[in-house]
């Protein structure tokens, strides 16, 4: 019955709002123009992990801002990661939401990286797996959408981005996560991949996972975009994952991009799929979050 009510409030709220109005309070919060941070707790099955949510919202905005949600890396510092796209989004005039999904509610790479998709993501089975709303990604959707309430915003979809060990989780979530508000998603600089590989086990791939096959045709034919730095090729950068299994992938950031990308670009054009992924590489740059986000923003919003 409290879904219910709230859906229904939801629907009352957006057709009661004139889109000629600006941003607005909620009667209950006071979300400021520019920069500032809220606890977000709504989501039931996260009620009890609250998620500090930093954004920032440029001056004279309107109800038809775009908003993209953005993820952040292992150190889990949501106020620097949006800081660092401030300038950003002023320029192109976007909406930033940054959550902050801290250690001690989503706990190492389990409860971040890999989307908590399982107990143990490195050894998946069935008694293991976690319901699909306790996944981490899940929460964006609800998110969004609570968002788009406090500030009166129109937009139907956001894009998602996420940087390192959030480009993991972005594209995780572009994977198992099907969501219907989220238009793109830009993966940055990820250590490593679930790749689309029906014969390789979860995390690595698809077998033992939660994926329908039956999907791919689909997958492959939303946006997805992989980014990385044309220097972030250490094989003994700090806190990459190195392993007999994981190096199939290659032995760095940036072969394990390009291995992710070609080896699903091959499938599709194997299966004569609709192939709307792409991968770019950002010249220049390393492991190193302003020139690979700002890349990463320029071509959403160019």
């Amino acid at each position: 019955m409290k879904k219910y009510s709230f859906f229904v409030f939801t629907i009352l709220l957006f057709f009661a709002c004139d889109k000629n109005e600006g941003l607005i309070n909620d009667s209950n919060f006071n979300l400021q123009i520019g920069s500032g941070s809220f606890t977000f707790d709504q989501y039931q099955p996260f009620n009890n992990k609250p998620i500090e949510v930093f954004y920032h919202i440029p001056e004279n905005a309107n109800p038809s801002l775009p908003i993209l949600i953005s993820l952040h890396g292992m150190n889990r510092n949501g106020e620097n990661h949006r800081n660092s796209l401030i300038d950003k989004s002023n320029q192109h005039r976007f909406i930033l939401v940054v959550p902050e999904f801290s250690e001690n509610y989503f706990s190492g790479g389990d409860g971040y990286n890999l989307g908590n998709i399982f107990v143990d993501g490195d050894n998946p089975s069935s008694e293991t797996l976690n319901p699909n709303e306790e996944w981490t990604f899940s929460v964006l959707d609800p998110l969004f959408i609570y968002f788009k309430n406090l500030v009166i915003n129109y937009s139907y979809n956001y894009n998602l981005i996420g940087f390192s060990a959030g480009g993991q989780l972005a594209h995780r979530s572009f994977i198992f996560n099907n969501s219907i508000y989220c238009q793109q998603t830009i993966s940055m600089s990820s250590g490593w991949y679930t790749t689309i590989d029906e014969n390789q086990n979860f995390p690595y791939g698809l077998n033992e996972s939660p994926f329908n096959s039956n999907n791919i045709a689909s997958l492959f034919s939303r946006n997805l975009t992989i980014l990385i730095g044309q220097n972030d090729n250490d094989p003994n950068a700090p806190n990459l994952r190195r392993n007999s299994i994981v190096d199939l992938q290659g032995n760095n950031r940036f072969d394990r991009a390009e291995y992710f990308y070609t080896s699903a670009e091959n499938l599709a054009n194997e299966k004569n799929y609709i192939f709307n992924w792409q991968k770019f590489v950002v010249p220049n740059a390393a492991h190193d979050l302003s020139p690979i986000a700002n890349f990463a923003v320029d071509l959403l919003y160019q």
